[in-house]
Order: structure tokens, then C-alpha cells, then sequence
């Protein structure tokens, strides 16, 4: 067994920086949209994924993609979106197996009335504090993590 690559002082320190970070901010950004829209943050997610993709509609494997769910996770996510009236599956034309979300204009509505809360919430709690260096580092910083890092969906044998 190879002995393990302990963080360094300051990877340490950062890393707890960046920990603290991301989960208090999905946390604050959760809780305003909840209360200024009653949407949780991951149904808005899901709400915007389908409203930028053609027709407002992809394949549930897409969608899990997008919003880094599980396929089992965004499957009960959608049937509480359905119950709703924001979402409709319908069949993938094609592929018996496969399944499509579609965004409902009752969904469009809901995600068009909760969209300037959540982007002045994240503007307020992310870019604000930030200059236009540090977004673009922030961008180049987390798409270089996200590259190396699997969808949600994705089995140990994808990835």
C-alpha cells in the first residue's frame, strides 16, 4: 500500500475555504428561492435545464447530466414536478426504454416569476464580492475540476 499524498498546510486551508463555500452558498441559495418562490433550488435547476434546451425538452439521461442528479434522484424530482403541472415524460420516439422531460408553459411561468430572486441572490452572495479577474479564474478553476470529475449518473465504470 503507497503511503498516502497528504495535503499540504495551505491545499488544506483551502480546501476547507472551498468546502465551507460551495455548501454554504448551495445552502443560503436554497433557502431564498424557497422562500421568495417556494421552488427548491434543485427543482429550478431542472426547470432551467429543460427551458434552454430545444423544444424545452430532453431525454431524462440528459437532463440527470445537466444537473449533475442521479438518474433515480431527478426520477422523483420530475414525478413532483408532474404532479405539479411543470413537467410532463413523455416517450422517447424510437427508443421504447427511454423517456423525455418536457417543460409545461405553467413550469416556463414558475421558473420566469423565480429567475430574478435567484439571479440577484446569486449575484449578491457570488459576483459581487468578486473582481472580473477573479471570475474568470473562478471559471477556469471550476471547469478544470469539473472535467475530471464524473456526472452524478455516471457508474464506476464510466467514469
Amino acid at each position: 500500500m503507497t503511503e498516502p499524498r497528504w495535503l499540504t498546510p495551505d491545499e488544506q486551508c483551502t480546501w476547507r475555504a472551498f468546502l465551507q463555500a460551495t455548501l454554504q452558498l448551495q445552502e443560503q441559495l436554497d433557502r431564498e428561492l424557497q422562500r421568495e418562490s417556494g421552488l427548491p433550488l434543485a427543482y429550478y435547476q431542472i426547470l432551467a435545464m429543460l427551458s434552454e434546451a430545444p423544444d424545452r425538452t430532453l431525454r431524462m439521461r440528459d437532463l440527470a447530466d445537466r444537473t449533475w442528479f442521479s438518474r433515480s434522484r431527478l426520477s422523483h424530482a420530475v414525478d413532483r414536478l408532474e404532479e405539479q403541472g411543470w413537467v410532463r415524460r413523455v416517450g422517447c420516439p424510437g427508443d421504447r426504454r427511454g423517456a423525455l422531460a418536457v417543460l409545461t408553459d405553467a413550469g416556463f411561468a414558475v421558473l420566469a416569476a423565480a429567475a430574478p430572486c435567484h439571479v440577484e441572490s446569486v449575484r449578491r452572495r457570488v459576483f459581487d464580492h468578486l473582481t472580473p479577474e477573479q471570475v474568470q479564474a473562478l471559471g477556469a478553476i471550476s471547469r478544470a475540476m469539473a472535467d475530471h470529475l464524473p456526472c452524478a449518473g455516471a457508474t464506476a465504470n464510466e467514469s
